[in-house]
């Protein structure tokens, strides 16, 4: 198979297992958001820890550098706030408000780019931010308030996107990094609602119990399936393809959750998918071109 094509297969698998996640985390009741948080991390060190053991891969944690340790332990705090807001939203009824989270999350990309790193926008990306920001307009008062699930979800995993990108990590070994740093607070928490008796695990069952244990599995795998995506296919191809994730959501927030969906609502979505339809085709358009000056440099050079 085709080394773009096993790419691109990792990235659908990666993005679904994403989107599907509305089904898994309510299988995860009566434990509360920040238990399930605190299982989620310790779970996923194990596994992580459990990869780089096979790889026998450690000479990577003496190079780290104060830096690095620094943006990742800002990067911990980030997606430790994205991820308990989202297992809140999807067990609280909020499905769809965290499919918007996921939707809006390029554009609220495109806007760390232009405030963090001082990056010009083109016309349209102007266009399709400004439609973002009318959409989020419209569902403040369709919903009577900010949409603030998705507004937390959609900075807070662009701001996880950036210090990443500023650690210059790799997925497994900073991912070691991040869950180490909410271990103790994590422990913590865990060995506080055991001990006074709020906790869930352990006393719903034996099958609950394991859940809670594969949410290390749930995080790390779509993560590798991610990766393998990432070194495969180009940019483009994974801006394309992260639209699955809220698809999904959305799908499930309607037809499973059977949340309500007031002709509103559909308006304030419906810019959405509209700001989305102008930043894809602008950046596909912008990708073709610079494809296109990269394949005619090298003629002019021979002139």
């Amino acid at each position: 198979m085709p080394e773009s094509r096993r790419g691109v297969l990792y990235g659908i698998a990666a993005y679904s297992m994403w989107g599907l996640f509305p089904l898994y985390w309510p299988l995860l009741k009566p434990a509360g958001a920040v238990e399930i948080l605190s299982h989620r991390v310790v779970w996923t060190l194990a596994v992580v820890v459990a990869i780089l053991a096979v790889r026998r891969h450690w000479s990577w944690f003496r190079s780290l550098t104060r830096r690095q340790f620094v943006f990742l332990t800002v990067a911990a705090i980030t997606i430790s706030l994205n991820w308990g807001t989202y297992i809140y939203a999807v067990n609280s009824g909020h499905v769809l408000e965290s499919a918007l989270g996921y939707f809006i999350n390029p554009l609220v990309s495109v806007l760390f780019g232009v405030i963090v790193f001082r990056e010009r926008l083109r016309t349209l990306q102007w266009a399709a931010v400004g439609l973002g920001g009318l959409a989020v307009l419209v569902l403040t008062l369709d919903y009577g308030r900010l949409p603030w699930i998705a507004l937390v979800l959609a900075t807070s995993f662009g701001a996880y996107g950036l210090l990443k990108k500023a650690a210059q990590v790799g997925s497994a070994e900073s991912l070691t990094i991040e869950t180490l740093v909410l271990l103790v607070p994590t422990l913590t928490y865990l060995i506080v609602i055991e001990g006074n008796g709020t906790g869930a695990f352990g006393h719903q069952g034996a099958g609950h119990a394991l859940l809670m244990a594969t949410t290390g599995i749930v995080t790390a795998i779509p993560l590798m399936c991610f990766n393998g995506a990432a070194i495969r296919v180009p940019l483009s191809t994974i801006g394309l393809l992260q639209y699955i994730t809220p698809t999904l959501q959305f799908l499930c927030g309607v037809l499973v959750a059977r949340e309500v969906m007031p002709p509103s609502r559909w308006v304030g979505f419906a810019v959405v998918w509209l700001a989305l339809c102008v930043f894809t085709w602008d950046s596909l358009r912008a990708a073709r071109a610079s494809r296109r000056a990269d394949r005619t440099a090298p003629a002019l050079e021979t002139v």
